[in-house]
């Protein structure tokens, strides 16, 4: 596995493959990622053979971070990082700095549809998928993939990224990999490095929150009998009895996350994000 850091040796080194399979991520990796960069090298090895190469960024985007969010602290765990991709698949690390990758202000920026990016976590993280948006078009520009993997934890943005790729006519294949859990159901995330003990025994009932909403909506979808703002409700509330400070715990159709107000026979994904102490953790759930 090679590591480089500048966008000249990335394309010294891509140059020869016949195939380019792409995981960006921003570092600090767990095996959710290490799941993507699997995919990954399947896709590279079924459809180029010897000829396939796979490709992981390492880059946490400040252009995402809010001006109170995590960016200074954000773990950067290069080293182990490195050695977890080279055991899973990857052929290629690319690890820019920050003036290697925006050499200059970003000042042209990719702005998604508003009615896509400013519900949800774009509502309560501003201009956080210009920030998405933007640096992983630019990755894509640099590395140009065949295929690019993302991660269903990150609901919202993995179809704000495909809706980029469809809108701009970018010859990538998007594909979607599961949410790895822990085996009492907490969704992997960089972010749970933060949790206290106390916390972390605590963080499964985000997903248990979720869980009890998908099945009070089937319930209620296959009878039409479903209050879906009540519900919703209800369930925020018992997440801040036990101490949590919910954003949102939502039902939506998958196909462009607009709200269910009744009956709905398509395709639903429940969706979550809250405060536990200091660490805000999202989730969701597919009905």
């Amino acid at each position: 596995m090679q590591i480089v850091h500048t966008l000249a040796d990335l394309r010294r080194v891509l140059k020869p493959a016949a195939l380019r399979a792409f995981v960006p991520t921003m570092g600090n990796l767990h095996q959710g990622h290490l799941d993507l960069m699997q995919i990954a090298r399947q896709e590279a090895d079924k459809r180029a053979g010897q000829g396939g190469m796979t490709v992981a960024s390492i880059f946490v985007n400040r252009l995402q971070f809010g001006p109170h969010e995590d960016f200074d602290t954000y773990p950067r765990t290069l080293e182990n990082d490195c050695a977890l991709l080279k055991a899973n698949g990857c052929d290629l690390v690319f690890a820019p700095s920050e003036k290697a990758l925006y050499p200059e202000p970003q000042v042209f920026k990719v702005h998604p549809p508003a009615e896509l990016a400013d519900i949800l976590e774009g509502a309560f993280r501003p201009g956080f998928f210009v920030g998405v948006s933007t640096v992983v078009h630019k990755l894509f520009n640099i590395v140009q993939p065949d295929v690019a993997v993302f991660g269903k934890k990150d609901y919202q943005q993995l179809m704000v990224i495909r809706r980029m790729v469809q809108q701009m006519a970018l010859p990538i294949e998007i594909i979607g990999g599961e949410t790895r859990r822990t085996e009492d159901g907490l969704a992997l995330s960089s972010r749970n490095g933060y949790l206290s003990a106390e916390e972390r025994a605590e963080a499964v009932q985000l997903s248990m929150a979720l869980k009890g909403l998908a099945a009070t909506a089937r319930a209620g979808l296959a009878s039409d009998a479903l209050d879906v703002a009540a519900v919703e409700a209800a369930v925020m509330d018992g997440l801040r009895t036990r101490g949590w400070v919910p954003d949102y715990i939502t039902l939506r159709r998958q196909h462009d996350l607009s709200p269910v107000t009744g009956p709905c026979a398509e395709p639903l994904v429940v969706l979550g994000a809250a405060r536990l102490g200091k660490t805000r953790l999202i989730d969701n759930l597919e009905v």
